[in-house]
């Protein structure tokens, strides 16, 4: 019997004159998505908020495709003032095909706030991609084929990742609000997909498996650092394996909208990536408009479809 050839990057269709935004495209996961992307012929919009790793992502990205057709962008997913003035000039540009919601914060060892106010972590996880989604969607219409792909993690079905105290006002635990931050991921991403039945806009959600990148920034101590030294080695994929479901579910014609995409397995390219259990109650039609109601009431951004 024949050995039956899994998916790989090298699959992705043809993406000339497709137009990507790629936030936290400067490192890690975004910056492979981009890197993969941009070799299949995209237009790659480079989303952070320092000019300067910009800068060196597109020099990084250059050395390796020289005719690699790529722009940046200024955006802090902690501001909404800067979330406004990127998508405004992303709205004004033209169509976009593809919106990768893959910049994100974990483990902030000590409660601290976002520019408007919010949580660190839920507000630029989660708030800052919500306010960036709905303010692109313009140009998200001009597609005949758009995709929203937003980057959760495992951490979503946590327990502690309930969307209660979503500010984490009573009580702060790093981690914990990094799983609310998460699972918001997901439920913004179901209710949204029920909102775009019958456009030609898809939303997907993924987690990327484990892998060690810029979100381990905030790690400390040396006992810390030792056991993440430990699953660096034999626990972690690197951020090329870990860019393989968030490639896979901006390209394959197989993917849903409301798709939970994740990993084959604990080691990313061992197989193709798949839809995975969503987290209990994560489909919940009540909390997906709840949220969505708290998301408009906070950032002020209204979310029409």
């Amino acid at each position: 019997m024949a050995t039956r050839i899994h998916w790989t990057p090298a699959a992705i269709p043809d993406q000339t004159g497709r137009t990507a935004l790629i936030t936290g495209a400067n490192s890690g996961i975004g910056l492979e998505t981009a890197r993969v992307l941009a070799s299949h012929g995209a237009r790659v919009i480079l989303a952070g908020r320092s000019r300067a790793r910009l800068d060196e992502a597109t020099v990084t990205l250059r050395a390796d495709l020289p005719q690699a057709d790529l722009d940046t962008l200024l955006l802090d997913l902690g501001d909404l003032a800067s979330i406004r003035a990127a998508a405004e000039r992303v709205a004004a540009a033209g169509t976009l095909d593809l919106l990768i919601n893959n910049a994100g914060v974990m483990n902030i060892p000590e409660r601290r706030r976002t520019r408007d106010g919010f949580e660190l972590t839920v507000g630029t996880n989660h708030l800052g991609h919500f306010a960036l989604t709905a303010q692109v969607m313009p140009a998200l219409r001009r597609s005949p084929s758009a995709r929203v792909v937003t980057v959760s993690a495992i951490a979503a079905k946590w327990p502690s990742g309930a969307l209660t105290d979503l500010m984490s006002e009573e009580r702060y635990r790093p981690m914990g609000a990094y799983a609310k931050s998460k699972r918001a991921n997901v439920v913004f991403t179901r209710e949204l997909a029920r909102r775009l039945a019958g456009t030609t806009i898809d939303a997907v959600v993924i987690h990327p498996g484990a892998a060690m990148t810029n979100l381990q920034q905030h790690t400390r101590g040396p006992v810390a650092r030792a056991l993440t030294g430990v699953m660096e080695r034999f626990l972690m994929g690197s951020p090329e394996g870990a860019a393989w479901p968030s490639l896979y579910a901006a390209t394959s014609p197989d993917v849903r909208s409301g798709d939970f995409i994740g990993p084959a397995a604990r080691n990313q390219t061992s197989g193709t990536p798949k839809r995975v259990s969503l987290p209990r109650g994560a489909d919940d039609r009540t909390e997906g408009e709840r949220l969505w109601a708290t998301s408009e009431r906070l950032t002020g951004v209204p979310f029409a479809i």
